[in-house]
């Protein structure tokens, strides 16, 4: 194990070309450390979601370097980046990507599954985490017979299951009211205190409260950092 979950070095990424380009992430360094949860704060359009992309291997960057738990993100083929997702990384999309077809504990139980976990054990990690985000009682229910509320829970409760060493979380609270958002938020710090490392994208400061350390992106640069020690001045020099 190195001494950091996720690793972003230096990274830049630009969408778009010639007089359209926008820098969506500017020499961005950042890492997190196993038991920490980093909260990503910032106005519309200043990278948040980018970094979290980035950070899951869901896009890559134009210059930098993203790192999980040492290894280099842009080394790995499709199919190891597809393998190290599933069973290191649990992911909260904005739109949840939960699959229509399977039912609340099938969808959390797919990733599991797609890495060779037995059906009937893949089924028991999924009902533990939905017990986890108080959501049980719909795990033969499928996404158009739940609420938006019990869709983001679902989906959370699938970023949880089985061993996840680490946690990206995209507004994970933005469909649940102020109570259910706490609860699900307790349930993200208490796995980071067991362990795993915690990326949290929110626009809510007293969703923020429960990280370590918040970071500020505006116009896709770091501008502020409150909470634990920044990253090693090695990392922010970019090494790679």
């Amino acid at each position: 194990m190195t001494e950091y979950a996720i690793e972003l070095r230096d990274v830049t990424r630009v969408h778009g070309s010639g007089d359209a380009a926008v820098n969506a992430l500017d020499r961005v360094s950042l890492a997190v450390r196993p038991g920490q949860l980093v909260a990503v704060m910032g106005p519309s359009g200043s990278g948040k979601s980018t970094l979290l992309q980035l950070a899951g291997g869901l896009d890559e960057p134009d210059e930098g370097s993203v790192r999980v738990e040492g290894v280099r993100l842009g080394e790995l083929t499709r199919a190891g980046l597809a393998a190290l997702r599933r069973r290191s990384v649990g992911y909260v999309f904005q739109d949840l990507n939960l699959i229509p077809a399977l039912t609340a504990a099938e969808n959390v139980a797919l990733p599991r599954e797609l890495d060779g976990v037995r059906a009937r054990r893949a089924r028991a990690e999924a009902l533990t985490a939905l017990r986890e985000v108080d959501i049980a009682d719909v795990a033969d229910r499928f996404p158009d017979e739940m609420s938006g509320g019990q869709q983001q829970r679902v989906a959370i409760a699938r970023a949880l299951v089985g061993p996840r060493r680490l946690l990206l979380a995209d507004e994970p609270t933005g469909a649940l009211d102020s109570y259910t958002g706490e609860a699900v938020l307790k349930v993200i710090r208490a796995r980071c205190d067991e362990g795993a490392a915690g990326l949290l994208v929110t626009h809510e400061a007293r969703h923020a409260a429960w990280a370590d350390q918040i970071v500020f992106l505006r116009d896709g640069r770091v501008v502020d950092e409150t909470g634990v020690a920044p990253a090693p001045d090695s990392l922010l020099e970019g090494a790679s």
